[in-house]
């Protein structure tokens, strides 16, 4: 994988981390409830599901490249559209407000684990955003084995770091997101809209 290419892989791993979702509410919900050392777990069962998605798309986008070369193209194509639809989507969408429910059930390691897995795996939109996603980043000349090291472990390190920082600031950032998470929403959005513009045009 190219560095040029890697760095702007690097970058939208980074907007994308830190776009709202299930796995980042559960990591400041757990950081609220339990601190961050135990929210860990539920960290890492995220990370693995996330690999594991990542591992999914890409091996249905390899299917698809022996089956055409010519495919990848049409793939930006489409996932550049779909990239530029989530980014307005995002930038209309009202800030995200966390409320820590009452009476929560108290759970251990491997429940922490367990939901933090389930919930980056149970969300089909993410494997759909992966296959719009990852395409725009493909080199057909190259391996695409170690191409899916690059990506999976560049996410992963990332995502990780993302949900940690999460975690350990969890009673600061709950306020912050009623008060700026719209305007977040919107930097956010932009920066998906000019990657599913920019990308198939640059390559």
């Amino acid at each position: 994988m190219a560095l040029d290419i890697w760095l702007i892989y690097l970058l939208a791993s980074i907007g994308l981390s830190l776009t709202p979702g299930p796995n980042s509410l559960l990591a400041l919900t757990h950081g609220a409830l339990y601190g961050a050392r135990r929210t860990l777990y539920t960290i890492v069962g995220g990370v693995f599901g996330f690999s594991a998605l990542i591992a999914l798309a890409m091996f249905g986008l390899s299917a698809l490249l022996h089956t055409s070369a010519s495919l990848l193209q049409v793939l930006k194509w489409v996932g550049g559209a779909y990239l530029l639809w989530l980014g307005i989507q995002l930038w209309r969408s009202p800030a995200m407000r966390l409320e820590l429910a009452e009476g929560t059930t108290r759970l251990g390691n491997r429940g922490l684990f367990r939901q933090g897995f389930l919930s980056a795996m149970a969300n089909p939109k993410v494997l759909l955003f992966y296959g719009a996603f990852l395409p725009q980043f493909i080199d057909p000349q190259r391996g695409l084995a170690m191409q899916f090291v690059i990506m999976a472990a560049t996410f992963a390190s990332v995502e990780f770091v993302v949900e940690y920082l999460l975690a350990r600031l969890a009673f600061r950032v709950r306020p912050w997101l009623a008060k700026g998470g719209r305007g977040f929403n919107r930097c956010c959005g932009t920066l998906f809209a000019l990657i599913g513009v920019a990308l198939p045009l640059g390559r």
